[in-house]
């Protein structure tokens, strides 16, 4: 058993610059390795996470202009269909006032025609009554005798 001591003693104390390298190496390793490792990291995160709340202030900027946008678009819209409504219902007056003086203008001609026709049917009738006597007067000489006439009886 002694010798078992002595061997595990032995391996032990052989060991023992193993184990001061690996704590050198541990601490090396920390000094060296971890800690810039772990200040770049923290530093990429801090940046990734700028980068994110950039990004979502951006789009949220963005998403502000095109309701701006769309609202300036909308009262655009509006404006130039008011303007088209008020020009439709200018041309429809302007029509509608054409289409009265039209009217009226043939209105006046209809009258002033039928005035004409009148004065032609009143005087074709005057006509006709001043030539009826003579007609008739013609009409009785050519049927009658020249003694049976109402003139010879006169």
């Amino acid at each position: 058993m002694d010798q078992i001591l002595n061997q595990i003693g032995e391996l032990v104390l052989g060991a023992v610059p193993t184990m001061v390298l690996f704590v050198l190496l541990a601490a090396a390793y920390s000094m060296l390795v971890r800690r810039p490792l772990g200040r770049v990291l923290d530093e990429r995160r801090a940046r990734t996470t700028g980068a994110m709340e950039q990004a979502r202030a951006a789009i949220a900027e963005a998403e502000q202009k095109a309701a701006e946008y769309e609202d300036k678009l909308r009262h655009a819209r509006a404006e130039m269909l008011g303007a088209r409504e008020k020009r439709m219902k200018q041309w429809n007056a302007d029509r509608d006032k054409a289409l009265a003086e039209a009217r009226a203008a043939t209105s006046e001609r209809v009258q002033a025609a039928k005035a004409d026709i009148e004065q032609s049917v009143a005087g074709a009738r005057r006509q006709i009554e001043g030539m009826s006597s003579e007609l008739s007067d013609q009409i009785l000489r050519a049927v009658m005798p020249a003694g049976a006439r109402p003139e010879a009886a006169q």
